[in-house]
């Protein structure tokens, strides 16, 4: 679940991370103007999508006074915000109002899954206020890294080491290694994948404010955080993945034509491959999980025939402790009195696979023998 940057504020703050004084984000231009007042008059207001490159797209602005404050909120509320991340445009629903701060200069930090290593890894760098990997990849050496040891955890010397390896002056390296800390228990408590604050600033004075933040916590996690529920906005989410997300099914959104359904991950991920080399792409991951029945099936399907960019669906089904014939009872209830829209592939193998067979026999469905096969065919029929 990725959350806004008002919102990541708003808990780092809980666990020591300073930010800047702010108002909370508005929906409206009149709260703007009631927004900046509390503030003094002087304000920046941040549109509240998630994408980077807000900035050069007009997604973030500098007013002076209240009504001036108001009257950008009027333009900005509405808009579609386009940037390098998200050409087709994110449509701005809230607005971050908070004080502006006089930055001398900026620094990253970011805590991430590697799968590479196997662990958690801290990221560091001395530029911060740019694209991480642009840094690394042109300036290697304003980058340090720090794996995170699954049962230790970050160590304090670890967090000093990397702040002085990417350059970061001595005289403040010890106060960015205890934010590090605070961000390290916030990223662990919070179960997150991916905390990211970028940049944390360096105000007059040699103080540190979090000036933008990226928090983005593990949806496989959050039964264990039920007061973040409200953070959800499943007005800036992919309305299929909250539907199934609301349904309890694994499905993740991807950007081909071919529909995918499988039983178990690996079946999945493998089926999508087969897709990928009979030439196609895959329109979703979706999982119907062990032991599927027949209403779980056709839940499944349904989700899969919403995204109207199908053209084409895989069932690939491997029967253990889940029945095939009652994955076909799932798949013959979901077409029931519908027009098939796009054609559908069924392989069907392991336990009852003869018996799901018989049902298909006398529908509209393509069935196949082997995961290649039904690849191959889906992908032909789709066009």
């Amino acid at each position: 679940m990725k959350l806004h940057e008002y919102q990541a504020k708003e808990l780092l703050a809980r666990y020591g991370v300073p930010v800047p004084r702010n108002a909370g984000a508005v929906a409206d231009s009149c709260h703007a103007f009631e927004a900046a007042l509390n503030l003094g008059g002087k304000a920046v207001l941040k549109a509240q999508v998630h994408t980077g490159g807000r900035g050069k797209a007009g997604g973030i602005r500098i007013v002076r006074t209240p009504e001036e404050a108001e009257q950008t909120a009027a333009s900005m509320l509405g808009m579609i915000l386009k940037t390098h991340q998200a050409p087709e445009g994110i449509r701005v629903e809230r607005l971050l109002v908070e004080e502006p701060i006089s930055v001398e200069s900026e620094i990253y930090i970011g805590i991430v899954p590697d799968r590479a290593s196997q662990c958690h890894t801290l990221i560091v760098s001395s530029m911060g206020g740019m694209d991480i990997e642009a840094v690394a990849d042109e300036h290697p050496e304003a980058v340090a890294r720090e794996r995170i040891h699954p049962a230790l955890g970050l160590r304090t010397y670890q967090a000093r080491r990397a702040c002085y390896a990417c350059g970061i002056p001595h005289s403040i390296a010890g106060a960015v290694a205890s934010v590090i800390m605070s961000v390290f228990k916030a990223y662990t408590e919070l179960d997150a994948d991916l905390l990211e604050i970028n940049p944390l600033a360096v105000v007059t004075g040699g103080s540190l404010v979090a000036a933008d933040a990226k928090l983005s916590v593990d949806d496989n996690a959050l039964f264990r955080h039920p007061e973040l529920a409200a953070y959800r906005s499943e007005a800036a989410e992919d309305p299929i993945e909250a539907e199934a997300q609301r349904r309890g099914i694994q499905y993740v959104k991807l950007d081909g034509t071919i529909g995918v359904m499988g039983n178990g991950a690996g079946l999945v991920m493998a089926t999508l491959d087969e897709v990928a080399r009979a030439g196609g792409r895959a329109a979703n991951f979706l999982d119907v999980g062990g032991g599927a029945r027949a209403e779980s099936v056709r839940n499944s399907l349904e989700m899969v025939l919403m995204n109207p960019n199908v053209r084409g669906v895989l069932i690939n089904i491997f029967g253990g402790i889940t029945r095939c014939d009652e994955v076909a009872r799932g798949v013959l209830d979901a077409i029931t009195g519908m027009d098939l829209p796009v054609p559908i592939v069924v392989r069907l193998a392991g336990t009852r696979a003869d018996e799901g067979a018989r049902l298909l026999a006398d529908s509209p469905l393509v069935t196949a023998d082997t995961m290649q096969e039904a690849a191959s065919r889906v992908v032909a029929l789709a066009g």
